[in-house]
């Protein structure tokens, strides 16, 4: 992997990296847009550090993708790879808030401890049915279908439910044989159905009045200051790359506007 890449839209290489497979959909699917790459300080671009032992040291490479299209005011990817230790897909897209979308969010993590896969096609009214409607009549039977398939992932905290829907896709997997066919067989195809959805919508949508655009903005920003205050990898990557790098990483580049 290329120590410094000039842009965030340049492609990400590293090895042996578990989500890549999905991160190579999403981008060839976004072909349909014309693309311009995120302004992202080339320390958040790409990072490596060793850590572990010195007889057992583990290098963590972490990378981040990133545009904007004439609908997305942000797309970004994070992509870290530290072995047996951790491995991750982050992905968010966020819409201009003249078209009244929800986000789209992926979180595909493996840990020692398992696999945590997390899709949603996240509101930011989630009580607007305006907002809502729309998308869950055709995300809920998408949901039912894949959900069926894997086991739950368990209760998602009361001060998360107004940023998740009802189509929420949220499982975990131990690690081994089955599960690696269960992602390649189930947690693939489902991306794909929930990411083809988000961009059919997209392309159905329409800008909206200036009144409604600035509601929809006040709720992006509710929900991204939301991820930023609780986000889950917060002490995994400063145990990684500290704390000061960590929150201008989170503040700066995943979650700002």
């Amino acid at each position: 992997m290329p120590s410094i890449r000039n842009t965030s839209i340049d492609p990400v290489d590293i090895p042996n990296w578990r989500w890549d497979p999905f991160l190579t959909y999403t981008i060839q699917s976004l072909s349909r847009f014309e693309k311009k790459a995120l302004s992202i300080p080339s320390d958040f671009l790409d990072r490596k550090v060793t850590t572990g032992s010195r007889s057992k040291p583990v290098e963590v490479a972490i990378s981040t993708w990133g545009c904007s299209t004439n609908h997305f005011k942000k797309i970004r990817a994070v992509c870290l790879e530290a072995g047996s230790a951790a491995s991750v897909l982050n992905f968010v897209a966020i819409p201009f808030n003249d078209f009244d979308l929800p986000f789209f969010g992926a979180d595909l993590v493996t840990l020692p401890s398992g696999h945590l896969l997390a899709l949603d096609l996240q509101p930011v009214l989630k009580n607007d049915e305006a907002h809502t409607q729309k998308v869950w009549e055709r995300l809920i039977p998408l949901h039912d279908h894949w959900q069926s398939l894997l086991p739950l992932g368990g209760a998602i905290p009361k001060e998360a439910e107004p940023y998740f829907s009802p189509g929420f896709l949220w499982t975990k997997l131990p690690l081994g044989k089955d599960s690696d066919q269960i992602i390649h067989k189930v947690i693939m195809p489902a991306y794909i159905d929930y990411f083809n959805l988000y961009l059919d919508l997209v392309n159905e949508s329409t800008k909206i009045s200036t009144s409604r655009s600035k509601i929809l903005l006040d709720g992006q920003k509710s929900y991204l200051s939301y991820r930023a205050e609780k986000d889950p990898a917060r002490n995994m990557l400063t145990r990684f790359y500290g704390r000061k790098w960590t929150e201008a990483y989170i503040n700066e580049v995943l979650f700002s506007l």
